[in-house]
């Protein structure tokens, strides 16, 4: 007798480890909280310019730009660092007018090496200013366009592991270069990454915490299907960013039995969005998890000062609280208030404080739960081929336009 089948059962925790476990061996990422960084602070050192713009779309910079947001004011840095990563020519032109061009390191960052939008605006800049050797960087895959370019040019160029997506590369050269560049601790973030690698390796505290989420919104992916991430801090307005990239492109594809597949991520910050969203959250349909970011020490002592105002005298008891207790009593409240309906799953992430560590902790888990959430739903959480599509249609549209 033969026996064929395309039966998808639901796949058992030590299965999941196990695959895991066997795709460490050729994607890339889990293993880089093991390079040597050596490289990047040596090259960071030799940097003389104040104002480091990074060139890129997409992974090439919502890791990095999640890091130094959420770390830029409690660090006192010498450089600044920029981001241009759209074509819309408001957004470059009013950033580049704003920043000394001879004072500049441009870090020029594609996987592909062909990206649209990267090379359409490396293009503006080197009509503004003359990129060479001596203020340009690339990042790029060995064999890519760029590569060679940067080669022709005698321009230093860093490599991007062909086994790296681009979503799943903050703690390769694309985030760790200029983030060493501008100051910010990068064996302090690896640190707090490998951390997470062992712990969940090693079946710790992080395992049963990354397998059991993930097996939660995969089970139950029908029912909640949106997964909201409620950060309580403006810091974390990076982090959202990348999460949804990371979230989407990973998750939103067709699994083996060509079945469409989909977690659908929302971002949104508070105490902002505890005045909107969060009435869609409580009294909307339910289809939502929830995910309340919370960071314990601010870094700040900022304080609600004693200030008599006619008429509000029945506020007086926010006088003298620190801003700092005032955002997590907020977030207290809103999870205090969603835990009382009793019907929307929620769970609280507190991050100890203002740290390189805590927050590549914080980034690191996040790509395991990725990884372990497209197990459960058989899928390839590193292709992109509903992206790919697109970049092949636009190119189409862009030689029409040009000849």
């Amino acid at each position: 007798m033969k026996y064929q089948h395309n039966f998808n059962p639901t796949i058992s925790d030590e299965d999941i480890f196990a695959e895991i476990v066997k795709e460490r061996e050729e994607i890339g990422y889990y293993n880089l909280v093991h390079q040597d960084t050596s490289i990047f602070k040596e090259y960071a050192a030799t940097v003389k310019q104040k104002n480091i713009i990074v060139i890129g779309i997409g992974g090439s910079t919502l890791g990095t730009y999640a890091i130094y947001k959420f770390l830029k004011y409690s660090k006192n840095l010498t450089k600044k660092l920029y981001f241009l990563e759209t074509t819309d020519p408001i957004d470059i032109k009013s950033k580049v007018k704003n920043i000394d061009l001879d004072d500049t390191l441009f870090i020029v960052i594609s996987k592909s090496g062909t990206t649209i939008e990267t090379v359409s605006i490396f293009k503006y800049i080197h009509s503004l200013v003359k990129c060479d050797k001596h203020n340009t960087l690339v990042v790029t895959e060995s064999d890519s366009k760029l590569n060679e370019y940067a080669k022709a040019n005698e321009i230093m160029n860093f490599e991007i592991p062909k086994n790296v997506g681009g979503r799943f590369s903050v703690f390769s050269a694309v985030g760790l270069l200029p983030l060493a560049i501008v100051g910010i601790d990068i064996d302090e973030l690896l640190g707090g990454a490998k951390e997470v690698y062992n712990s969940f390796f090693s079946k710790g505290e992080t395992y049963e915490r990354v397998v059991k989420k993930a097996r939660f919104f995969v089970e139950y992916k029908n029912s909640f299907n949106i997964n909201v991430v409620f950060s309580y801090s403006s810091r974390l307005e990076g982090f959202n960013k990348w999460y949804i990239q990371l979230w989407g492109e990973s998750l939103g594809k067709v699994d083996i039995n060509s079945t469409r597949q989909g977690l659908t991520p929302i971002g949104i910050i508070g105490p902002i969005d505890q005045h909107s969203f969060l009435q869609l959250i409580v009294e909307g349909r339910r289809d939502k998890t929830v995910t309340v970011i919370k960071v314990n020490y601010f870094d700040n002592d900022l304080k609600i000062p004693q200030v008599k105002l006619e008429g509000l005298g029945e506020l007086d008891y926010l006088d003298n609280i620190e801003f700092s207790s005032l955002i997590n009593k907020q977030a207290d409240a809103t999870i205090e208030s969603i835990n009382n309906l009793h019907d929307i799953p929620c769970d609280v992430i507190t991050i100890d404080s203002i740290n390189e560590k805590s927050f590549a902790s914080l980034m690191y888990e996040y790509e395991l739960l990725t990884s372990v959430c497209a197990k459960f739903m058989y899928i390839d959480a590193y292709n992109q081929p509903g992206v790919e599509a697109g970049k092949i249609i636009l190119k189409q549209k862009l030689k029409i336009v040009n000849k």
